[in-house]
């Protein structure tokens, strides 16, 4: 059966600096071993900025260049969120860059109203699944954490899964780690998928704190690695075989409910 390596950078981030950042996690990830899809923070290159004119970029920006360069020579997947323009909007923008040079994105949903996110950015309306290797990766962003519904495993034919992981890369502050912790295990569990959290560590350009605690979680809700308050990169390979295991002992998505989001 498939198995997928992911590895997982938690680290401070240059504050509005993206040369800085670019060059910090390019020395990161050359001193990564073998692995498959690196998975970065959100807002990876400025931090969670309230800024998004000075600092966006378009789709065919240097930004999106470097993750192609960087996918490409090391022949991974890289996954992160970016300040994005389009259309004349601006969009937190979770960008899954594949060796080859195609991608895929997803924008975040739900918007951070507390720090006025919802006043600078456009959401997004529409999920996002990759399927690498016989697995399928749902996409999500910091606070879409918070909303069951949005991550929750739909109904599908002879009641398979939906998705096989949940991805959130997020810039969540320490003081409520406490909900980020609880809220990826029961995102795991309700959902009988893995899940992973990639988070910062350090103060931003606001003085807020980050903790990380960048996890993964299984399906039934253990954590199988986590790190707090350090840079750390960390490499874990994830076994379809252990997922289906528990979803064939313990079959609960069958008896999901039926339902339709709305965009």
């Amino acid at each position: 059966m498939s198995q997928l390596s992911f590895s997982l950078v938690q680290t401070n981030l240059h504050w509005e600096d993206k040369t800085a950042n670019l060059d910090m996690f390019r020395e990161k990830i050359n001193g990564i071993g073998k692995t498959e899809i690196v998975l970065l923070p959100e807002m990876f290159s400025t931090g969670f900025s309230m800024q998004p004119s000075a600092l966006a970029e378009k789709m065919d920006g240097a930004t999106v260049q470097w993750m192609a360069d960087i996918a490409a020579a090391k022949k991974i997947i890289v996954g992160g969120s970016l300040i994005i323009e389009e259309d004349g909007r601006y969009f937190n923008r979770f960008v899954w860059m594949q060796p080859n040079g195609q991608y895929g994105y997803y924008d975040k949903r739900h918007l951070f109203a507390y720090a006025q996110e919802d006043q600078h950015y456009a959401s997004g309306n529409k999920r996002f699944i990759a399927s690498v290797k016989g697995f399928k990766l749902n996409l999500q962003i910091c606070y879409d954490l918070r909303f069951p519904v949005w991550a929750r495993q739909q109904a599908q034919e002879n009641n398979e899964a939906e998705f096989d992981v949940l991805i959130n890369v997020a810039n969540w502050p320490e003081r409520r780690s406490h909900a980020w912790r609880t809220l990826l295990q029961a995102r795991a569990i309700e959902n009988q998928c893995y899940t992973i959290g990639v988070n910062r560590v350090g103060h931003d350009g606001n003085g807020m704190y980050h903790a990380g605690h960048s996890m993964v979680v299984d399906a039934m809700g253990e954590i199988l690695c986590e790190h707090e308050h350090t840079e750390i990169v960390e490499t874990i390979t994830l076994h379809k075989q252990s997922l289906d295991d528990i979803r064939q002992r313990l079959p609960f998505l069958k008896d999901r409910d039926s339902f339709h989001i709305a965009p």
